[in-house]
């Protein structure tokens, strides 16, 4: 039997396996950056045209072109959102939150060229003040082969799964 993705940002034929594991290896290393609050060298996974992106949780599909989004960066004001996280003056990150995250369920498809079109589920648990918050979603990803073999960010886009934001009403961390 054959399984078709109903997700409209996975396309094209499956990866091979061997491009499946690398990817599966790049998401769990960036994971692994973010959770150590090594922002810099995350920022380093994206290409200078890339997004990331955080719609609305009424608005999963959205087009930021049209609709309101929780975070739409391009890479200018995502590196500007780095600096800030790691400074005092991000109140609600100072210090910082210790964060997990669990990334599962990875499906990689072939693009138009050098790209893959990512999906996979996240749980991003978040600790700060003895307060636990859990993020959950999909993350539909469009990345790229760099020069050195290995990959970077185009659009990196994060559905969250959650029907609202409770109890703080925002997201002060990168998921």
């Amino acid at each position: 039997m054959t399984l078709t993705a109903s997700n409209p940002d996975v396309v094209g034929p499956r990866a091979s396996l061997e491009t499946h594991h690398e990817v599966e290896q790049f998401l769990f290393d960036e994971g692994e950056l973010l959770d150590q609050w090594r922002l810099h060298e995350w920022l380093e996974l994206f290409s200078t045209d890339a997004h990331y992106e955080v719609p609305t949780t009424d608005l999963p599909d959205g087009d930021p072109s049209k609709d309101l989004f929780l975070v739409h960066d391009d890479r200018f004001l995502l590196e500007q959102r780095v600096n800030s996280l790691l400074t005092r003056a991000a109140h609600a990150e100072y210090p910082h939150s210790v964060t997990r995250r669990l990334i599962t369920n990875v499906q990689v498809r072939e693009g138009a060229e050098r790209q893959l079109h990512v999906r996979a589920n996240f749980a991003v648990h978040r600790f700060r003040s003895g307060v636990a918050d859990t993020y959950v979603g999909q993350y539909r990803h469009v990345i790229e082969r760099d020069v050195d073999g290995g990959f970077v960010y185009l659009r990196r886009r994060c559905v969250l799964a959650n029907d609202v934001l409770r109890p703080h009403g925002k997201v002060s961390i990168l998921l």
